[in-house]
């Protein structure tokens, strides 16, 4: 584990603010300033038209008020294109420091499908980031880089809270992949039906989804979009990643563009990897590379987010049991730091 400097914590800092304003900014863009206003004759009269998603709708009679209303638009349009296009220059002369500094983590494909999901109003709303990937926002958080072993991935885990009731909607398309192939036009279900989608390049993009509480009882279709999209897989134990907070996260993809990850508490994280690291029906290669991400994790919690304690009273939605192996785990990492001729990279 590497721990980032002053200078690289305070380029990181500088770029999150930047990046939290470029997105304010093109929110704004697309929300105040969605679609067009425009003049249009009937009967003789000139009305003020809005449209929007290709639906026109009268403003009224052209007049002071719709006039003073069809200026402010043009000009709020104006200013927020403007201020858009100044903050991604500013994100785009950031970029090439930000790589001199070895801050870029995030893989391109990783990213690109991140940011779409953001863009769709869906991160954090519906999907959050698991498995490996979530360790960049765990490293953005406790201001480290892991070794690289335990980031090293091609593929994202995509949690999908079934709980939701969110539908992708965009121009024709009308599920999950449509919006990866929108991306990558060779992302492709595995097979019909799978929980999983795969490009040309071996990149996989997975989509899970916790166990229902009742055995039998479907919590949904486990698809947002037709007989054709991907299908979430349930898998046991993700319960008490869904039900953690979530951990909101500026990190920077290998070009040095920024990208929001919302994760699971780290201490779920843990705890889960560790669990999931003794289960029996786990192939033994996972299990060590499972229970390496649950120590790396849990070393940052000892070292440098010693507030973040698995006594929490936010923490009972963990079984009992789970708590007390959190804090074993944390104990372990704690003892194993101080013992004579250790290597802490074994660990970290």
């Amino acid at each position: 584990m590497i721990v980032l400097d002053g200078n690289q914590i305070r380029q990181l800092i500088d770029v999150e603010h930047v990046y939290r304003a470029y997105r304010d900014a093109l929110r704004d863009r697309e929300t105040r300033f969605r679609g067009s206003l425009s003049w249009k004759t009937v009967a003789g009269h000139e009305y003020l038209y809005q449209k929007r998603n290709a639906v026109a709708k009268s403003l009224g009679r052209r007049s002071a008020n719709t006039e003073r209303i069809y200026d402010q638009f043009r000009t709020g349009r104006a200013e927020a294109r403007q201020r858009v296009a100044t903050l991604d220059l500013r994100l785009r002369a950031m970029a090439p420091i930000n790589r001199a500094m070895r801050l870029g983590r995030v893989p391109i494909m990783s990213a690109r499908v991140l940011r779409k999901l953001d863009r769709l109003g869906l991160l954090g709303h519906g999907f959050r980031v698991a498995g490996t990937h979530a360790l960049y926002a765990y490293e953005s958080l406790a201001a480290v880089h892991f070794d690289n072993r335990h980031v090293a991935t091609l593929d994202i885990d995509l949690l999908y809270d079934a709980r939701s009731t969110i539908k992708l909607v965009g121009e024709g398309d009308s599920g999950l992949i449509d919006q990866l192939q929108a991306l990558d036009r060779t992302f492709r279900p595995t097979e019909p039906g799978s929980f999983r989608a795969v490009n040309d390049a071996g990149f996989m993009v997975d989509l899970i989804t916790p166990l229902p509480r009742n055995p039998g009882t479907a919590r949904s279709p486990g698809r947002l979009g037709g007989p054709d999209d991907v299908r979430a897989v349930e898998i046991a134990g993700l319960q008490w990643l869904e039900n953690s907070r979530p951990i909101d996260r500026v990190v920077l993809d290998e070009r040095g563009y920024p990208l929001r990850i919302v994760a699971p508490d780290p201490r779920a994280f843990a705890v889960h990897k560790s669990w999931v690291a003794q289960r029996d029906d786990r192939d033994p290669g996972n299990r060590r590379r499972d229970l390496a991400q649950a120590r790396a994790v849990a070393s940052i919690l000892v070292h440098q987010l010693p507030e973040l304690r698995f006594d929490d009273p936010s923490l009972l939605y963990l079984p009992a049991d789970l708590r007390k192996a959190g804090e074993a785990l944390t104990a372990e990492v704690e003892a194993r730091r101080f013992r004579p001729g250790h290597d802490e990279e074994d660990w970290v």
